[in-house]
């Protein structure tokens, strides 16, 4: 049952590390292993098993190993293997070393063997849906093949033919010799080997058999010598398989299985098979779309490592299933930002204003500080002129109670500046206001008038203004209470929304990848799509925080 946890949550005990800790009294050496399946691109959930497994090596002066676990040709590709390696990195994790479970098929195969010789494994010739019929269910036991007592010579036989690639795909399987009583399913003669005659992208044709990952797993992290085999809560029910594989197949290495919950979270879906068919099917530009919960998307949106190392920390590691609050992470990338991105101004929804009473011929600029608090970071200065833009958001011609910003004869303060006053509305011939035209106070400059005001506007002079896209995020598949059928009936089309704006002129010469908080704004990153002619930019995660860490 699925606990959840809402916005309160803060970090929690690793309980994982109490089972380690024990062990290291009689062994104190820790080994551990990230294990993906080069199937698609990894997303946080998949970023929590990656910090478990590297972060434990870590604490304990241990390694950990990067293995992909390619056993199933048909959905593995390169790309996905380069992805992974590149998210491992960005994290700021190394791995001991870095080895394919393909790599271990010639061992796989003759352990194989041996458990044939051993009467632990049998060739069987039914088909999966005839498997599934004999397996009985949870509460009724299953039923022998007719193909259980073949000789050990006969599936010997067999089992060489199968690698020799005699028969078809599904014709026949190896499966384990167990017990069809048992009381866990999976114990059930579980299947081997079957047959795959598919081109694999590490060994190409030279296998048509691959080994099942119950089978090719324990394998694995006994030949590399792992001590911990850590993965999440599903695999619970298959320790029993993982131990019996370590046993039959008689290795020294005994590593020990340890489950924990997997990370789920509000506003989003974590399967693989679900963000593929949002990706194959046009509801978002790709895996690195910044709406996707993929590492890459993330990058790409402007999250950083450190946000989602201590998001997960946060988080906790916990043996019961429970739904964190996406706040929790959108609170870790802003408290991180907060500390490092440069404060400039953008307008994202532009509205002209004139200052009537500034004369043209004036040349007057302010220093604004790069990163308040921090002097190392510097100043800059813009242009004050005649012409400046502001948000729309900013001006209300009927203000609503307590509405602080510019309004008809109303004040307001300009970052850095002097406090306008607005005189008049200008409209084109639909009613819309195109242009407000404004006085300023030249007595009231920042820093040299103790005048105050409610409103403090961001600004940008029209003549300097850099011309910017912003694609402003929201979440894609917002948890809603109406149970639907099909996933994507969650989607929200409006999860994007993009604007044509203005950024200051110092922001022209930013880097893809550089961060800033536009002030009263949100934090924004230089997106992969931006030019030197036309700036892109991706809203991170807005100013506004929702997330209630405990103070107990």
């Amino acid at each position: 049952m699925e606990e959840k946890c809402g916005i309160e949550a803060t970090t929690a005990s690793n309980f994982i590390e109490e089972f380690v800790e024990q062990d290291m009294k009689l062994n104190p050496r820790v080994q551990t292993r990230f294990p993906p399946e080069p199937n698609g691109y990894p997303h946080i959930g998949h970023a929590k098993a990656l910090w478990v497994n590297f972060s434990i090596a870590e604490k304990y002066g241990g390694k950990c190993n990067l293995r992909f676990d390619d056993t199933n040709p048909a959905k593995e590709d390169v790309e996905y293997v380069e992805a992974i390696k590149e998210d491992v990195r960005w994290l700021g994790f190394k791995w001991d070393k870095l080895v394919f479970g393909s790599s271990y098929f010639e061992e796989c195969y003759r352990l194989a063997e041996k458990l044939i010789m051993k009467g632990k494994a049998y060739v069987d010739d039914l088909t999966k849906d005839e498997m599934r019929e004999y397996r009985g269910t949870l509460t009724e036991p299953g039923r022998e093949s007719p193909y259980r007592n073949r000789s050990v010579e006969e599936n010997l036989d067999l089992f060489r033919r199968m690698r020799a690639g005699e028969f078809a795909d599904g014709e026949r399987t190896l499966r384990a010799k167990i017990d069809m009583a048992s009381a866990n399913i999976n114990m059930r003669d579980p299947a081997l080997y079957r047959i795959l005659h598919k081109s694999h992208h590490q060994t190409g044709d030279k296998w048509c058999i691959y080994p099942m990952y119950d089978f090719a797993h324990p394998i694995q992290d006994a030949i590399e010598g792992v001590t911990h085999s850590l993965c999440s809560l599903e695999y619970e029910a298959h320790r029993p398989l993982y131990d019996w594989v370590i046993a039959e197949c008689e290795f020294e290495n005994r590593p020990r299985q340890i489950e924990f919950a997997r990370l789920n979270m509000t506003d989003t879906v974590m399967s693989k098979r679900h963000l593929r068919r949002l990706v194959e099917e046009g509801f978002v530009s790709g895996w690195d779309d910044p709406r996707m919960p993929t590492l890459c998307a993330m990058r790409r949106k402007g999250y950083t490592p450190e946000a989602i190392k201590d998001f997960l920390s946060r988080a906790g590691v916990a043996k019961a299933d429970s739904v964190v609050d996406t706040a929790m992470l959108e609170h870790c990338v802003r408290e991180k930002l907060n500390e490092t991105a440069y404060r400039m101004m953008a307008v994202i929804e532009p509205l002209k204003v004139v200052i009537t009473n500034w004369d043209e011929e004036m040349t007057e600029e302010t220093e604004l500080e790069n990163l308040p608090g921090d002097e190392s970071a510097g100043k800059r200065k813009i242009r004050i002129s005649r012409e400046i833009y502001i948000e729309k958001a900013d001006f209300m011609e009927e203000p609503v109670k307590k509405f602080f910003r510019l309004k008809p004869d109303g004040e307001v303060r300009l970052k850095g500046a002097y406090i306008i006053k607005c005189n008049e509305i200008v409209k084109d011939e639909n009613g819309g206001i195109v242009e407000l035209r404004c006085t300023y106070d030249p007595t009231t400059r920042s820093g040299e008038c103790d005048r105050k005001v409610k409103g403090t506007l961001h600004w940008l002079p029209v003549g300097d203004a850099v011309p910017a896209e912003f694609r402003l995020y929201t979440a894609m598949l917002p948890d809603t209470d109406d149970k639907v059928e099909d996933f994507t009936e969650r989607f929200d089309r409006n999860s994007l929304v993009v604007k044509q704006g203005f950024v200051e002129p110092e922001l022209a010469k930013s880097k893809v990848g550089d961060t800033f908080q536009f002030i009263r704004t949100g934090y924004f990153t230089v997106d992969r799509d931006s030019t030197a002619e036309h700036l892109v930019f991706n809203r991170t995660v807005e100013l506004k925080d929702g997330f209630k860490p405990n103070k107990g």
